[in-house]
């Protein structure tokens, strides 16, 4: 299956709190780790709460992903 032919879902084993970063990370082939502190630093910039909800959000809304 093809990178961008991945449905999002949450990461089972790349997870800080549900795996929602880890999930977007590993659907475009990205360190999941860098995109964790920019998404911080983002919402830090942008007075934190629309990022805390968009994760919310998508905690909900994402499957987790099944092996």
């Amino acid at each position: 299956m093809s990178e961008t032919s991945r449905p999002f879902t949450r990461s089972r084993h790349d997870r800080m709190i549900a795996g929602v970063v880890g999930g977007i990370a590993h659907r475009f082939g990205w360190n999941a780790t860098l995109l964790r502190i920019l998404y911080v630093i983002v919402s830090i910039a942008s007075a934190a709460f629309p990022g805390i909800i968009v994760y919310l959000i998508l905690w909900l809304l994402m499957p987790e992903e099944t092996d």
